[in-house]
């Protein structure tokens, strides 16, 4: 599992921007979120060891946890579910999760501008500006659909 060169640079830039070292574990984990988006933790572990087989479990959750920090990685907890982790970041982007097989997908915005950030506050609330907005869809993707409706012909 490698990456471009050019990832590398920029992940090691934003490393040393945020006063961290650029080390082969930093850069594993992240490239194995890059190709595993919304993965768990050992989904990441798995594929980073690859790259590092001595890579230990403990190590992996400090780093996820210092990049998410950092905000170079998002964490999201769909329900029923471990945390999960994307490369994506900066954006006020929500997820759709098939309630079927698990699935996550991006969704951006519905609205250009972000409607989900201007709540409506009650009178008995004490406003705050909001900078992120955690929108989770849930529902039945197309290959769950197509499934059950197989199922569903096989026994009549």
């Amino acid at each position: 599992m490698t990456d471009s060169p050019g990832t590398h640079e920029a992940w090691a830039a934003a490393l040393r921007a945020h006063g961290r070292r650029v080390t082969k574990q930093r850069l594993a984990v992240l490239t194995a979120v890059e190709h595993h988006p919304h993965s768990p933790a050992e989904t990441i572990l798995a594929s980073a060891r690859q790259e590092l087989p001595e890579l230990t479990a403990q190590s992996v959750y400090v780093v996820l946890g210092d990049l998410t920090d950092l905000e170079m990685l998002r964490r999201f907890e769909p329900p029923h579910s471990p945390a999960l982790y994307e490369t994506r970041v900066g954006d006020n982007h929500h997820h759709a999760i098939c309630i079927g097989c698990g699935r996550v997908e991006d969704v951006d915005c519905a609205v250009g501008h972000a409607p989900c950030l201007t709540p409506h506050w009650d009178e008995t609330a004490r406003p705050m500006t909001i900078q992120i907005a955690d929108v989770m869809y849930q529902g039945i993707c197309q290959d769950c659909q197509r499934t059950q409706k197989l199922s569903s012909t096989d026994t009549n």
